[in-house]
């Protein structure tokens, strides 16, 4: 290799099942910010339920590496991981040469029946046989799983196969589906997709438009569309941002937890009860600290994709 040229060798794709907890923290806190410790823990639960039911069952199941960008800027990451969410999300197509794309128009390989999942041809009605996996991965704000958001008629509320479109969020629709690991990246994706619509739509140059075509924007203030039922006591009020907090770091960790005691009658919390977990928080903290042999094997891929370091100064200089 001649010397003062870098030559950049092609990153091996990694995979979230196999990293430990706190390698999954760390990266919540860079890269996207829509992809938090959640997001992450249930995508690494799908990678490695799926995979572990492979095995258990000598099923064929999917394999979707996929691994959050960790750029420097937030957008700029989640642009990317929208990218990669598209191109592992599009339907599988058949050669342009193969006699059934030519003569009967047949462009995609898996758009067969509604259990079938259009990426890879795999058989999600098994998968829902052996271990419902759609109804234990779960979004990270309402609570709710794949199966309650994307396999039920919001009608009737029966079973009912979730469609893939051949434009991944648009387009066509299809006849198949997606399995449990790559409806979860496409809900993820939907998420980051409204996301990033918002923060085009707060831009000047939005607002500008807006006002052009004499759309008229009014700012209603908070305190107005509150339910005037509310029956907290105003000395609560302060303690709200707090709260929030609260809310938002016992996604991320185990050592805090929140419980509501609802009313049999009314409906209404009478209790509520905030729990710190020293043990927890302990656990967590060793956890960081002894990483496992896949974390550390990753990193030592790492170093060696990086071996340009800082050499030390001679002493006297």
């Amino acid at each position: 290799m001649m010397p003062g040229l870098n030559i950049r060798q092609p990153q091996q794709q990694q995979s979230l099942a196999a990293v430990n907890n706190a390698y999954l923290l760390s990266l919540s806190q860079q890269g996207n910010m829509g992809l938090n410790h959640s997001a992450l823990t249930e995508q690494a639960s799908a990678q490695a339920a799926m995979q572990d039911m492979a095995k258990a069952q000598n099923l064929e199941v999917p394999k979707v590496n996929f691994f959050p960008s960790r750029h420097a800027d937030s957008r700029k990451a989640r642009r990317q991981d929208m990218k990669q969410a598209y191109k592992l999300l599009t339907p599988s197509k058949r050669s342009i040469i193969n006699p059934r794309r030519l003569f009967f128009g047949r462009k995609y390989r898996y758009d067969k029946q509604s259990h079938v999942c259009v990426i890879d041809g795999c058989d999600c009605s098994v998968l829902i046989q052996y271990d419902n996996l759609y109804d234990k991965i779960n979004d990270e704000d309402t609570g709710l799983s794949l199966w309650d958001m994307y396999w039920k008629n919001s009608v009737s509320g029966e079973a009912e196969a979730f469609v893939a479109m051949d434009r991944v969020t648009s387009g066509r629709k299809m006849r198949g589906t997606y399995c449990p690991e790559h409806l979860h990246l496409f809900h993820l994706l939907c998420m980051w997709e409204r996301e990033d619509e918002k923060e085009k739509e707060a831009t000047s140059g939005r607002f500008r438009d807006k006002v052009k075509k004499g759309i008229n924007i009014v700012t209603i203030p908070v305190s107005t569309i509150k339910k005037k039922d509310n029956m907290s006591p105003e000395m609560l009020e302060k303690y709200e941002p707090f709260l929030d907090e609260l809310n938002k770091d016992s996604r991320k960790t185990k050592g805090i937890s929140i419980h509501h005691y609802q009313n049999p009658l009314t409906g209404l919390n009478d209790i509520t009860t905030i729990t710190f977990d020293l043990r927890m928080f302990q656990y967590e903290m060793e956890l960081m600290k002894q990483p496992t042999p896949e974390f550390s094997a990753m990193l030592q891929q790492q170093m060696n994709e990086n071996p340009q370091t800082e050499q030390p100064l001679p002493v006297g200089e």
